[in-house]
């Protein structure tokens, strides 16, 4: 290959160019982003740089002369618009076109709305550093009551910064326990951690609509006929894998660009890679999207040692990991959980905030969670199953 072209700059895209140089590649590498910023961290914007703790400049991924030595050429703020296999090209939505002989996608992933919340002030989502300024202007300006609609781990670290900043902060969320997969006593312990904090909830209730004075958000309005009082709002309902340019690719698309166990789709020169890639699981025999700071990170090296091999030659394999703080607890989940799965917990009290966790399946460890119980949990981490070679 010539020329490689890496869709994305976020940590996905950002570590497949630095495993391009790494696997040797010494070819042409052109990265193109929809966000005008070099590659940033995003876990630090829900938490840190919400509170002011953390500034723009201290997200960047890498030093600039790590950005330099990938002897890259950066196309920014002109997001990818089409993908051309036929002719070997990505065009953008500036109508420029990028000839190339390999495509890692690396897109990610948009975060899902309210109907009828678009436009309105006051509304917010958190996904890029823009959404986090915004959003750290609103709540920094004046005393305003936020309701955080969705309790999964964005929505819960929203919530956290906003106690920290001394706000009145309401948690809607439509189950009737936040992260219901990981089995009710990890939810009840986390629905705990908001209550202990002086965080109202209002669980198993939807969303009805936003209520505005005509521009600005003034309330929540609940399916129960509840009106929630609202200054500003965070909506945390999940995502949608950005795939919209990939349409009449060849490409599969299915909640995300359907690939094989080594990140490879159905096109042998094209690789996909984090939130956008619905990888296959030949042990389950599914196809999952793993949404993971970690997986972001790791998934990107087997992808592109296929995409230079122009086959299947490594799987991606890492044991699925994420952290959370909230509210001074550091939660960390390694493996794979359903709610059924047996719950053992092997170390402190949940009561206490304090715990090490394991779940079972069939008799095998499947998964170890943990609140405030790092070392432990890296123990843990290091016994569950790690990557192997196709």
């Amino acid at each position: 290959m010539r020329t490689v072209t890496v869709v994305g700059t976020s940590l996905a895209g950002f570590s497949a160019a630095r495993q391009l140089r790494a696997q040797g590649f010494d070819g042409r590498l052109v990265l193109v982003g929809a966000e005008s910023h070099q590659p940033y961290d995003r876990p630090p914007l829900s938490k840190g740089f919400l509170l002011g703790k953390v500034e723009r400049e201290e997200l960047a991924l890498a030093e600039q002369e790590d950005f330099d030595e990938l002897a890259a050429e950066w196309v920014l703020g002109d997001p990818a618009a089409r993908l051309h296999p036929g002719t070997g090209c990505v065009e953008l939505r500036s109508g420029s076109r990028i000839d190339t002989d390999g495509v890692v996608i690396a897109t990610g992933a948009t975060p899902r709305t309210l109907p009828g919340a678009e436009g309105v002030a006051g509304v917010h989502t958190l996904r890029t550093l823009d959404d986090a300024e915004a959003l750290r202007e609103e709540l920094t300006t004046g005393d305003p009551r936020v309701v955080v609609v969705g309790a999964g781990f964005i929505g819960a670290e929203i919530a956290s910064s906003c106690v920290d900043l001394g706000l009145d902060v309401t948690v809607v969320e439509a189950a009737e326990l936040p992260v219901p997969g990981l089995g009710p006593t990890v939810s009840r312990a986390c629905a705990d951690l908001h209550r202990g904090n002086g965080v109202r909830l209002r669980f198993g209730v939807g969303v009805d609509g936003i209520r505005t004075d005509g521009h600005r958000v003034v309330g929540v309005r609940l399916g129960t006929g509840e009106d929630v009082p609202a200054d500003v709002v965070v909506v945390g309902i999940g995502v949608r894998p950005n795939t919209d340019w990939l349409a009449d690719s060849g490409v599969d698309l299915r909640d995300g660009v359907v690939c094989d166990a080594g990140g490879v789709t159905a096109l042998s020169n094209v690789v996909a890679a984090g939130d956008v890639a619905r990888v296959h699981q030949p042990a389950a025999d599914r196809w999952v999207r793993t949404e993971h700071w970690t997986t972001a990170s790791n998934q990107p090296r087997a992808a592109v040692r296929n995409l230079l091999a122009g086959a299947t030659v490594e799987h991606h394999a890492d044991v699925p990991y994420f952290w959370s703080d909230q509210y001074g607890v550091r939660i960390q989940f390694a493996g794979t959980a359903r709610p059924d799965d047996e719950l053992h917990v092997v170390d402190g009290s949940v009561a206490e905030r304090c715990f090490l966790a394991r779940y079972e399946r069939d008799g095998q460890v499947v998964g170890v969670v943990a609140f405030n119980q790092p070392r432990g949990f890296g123990r843990a981490r290091r016994q569950l199953s790690g990557p192997r070679p196709a």
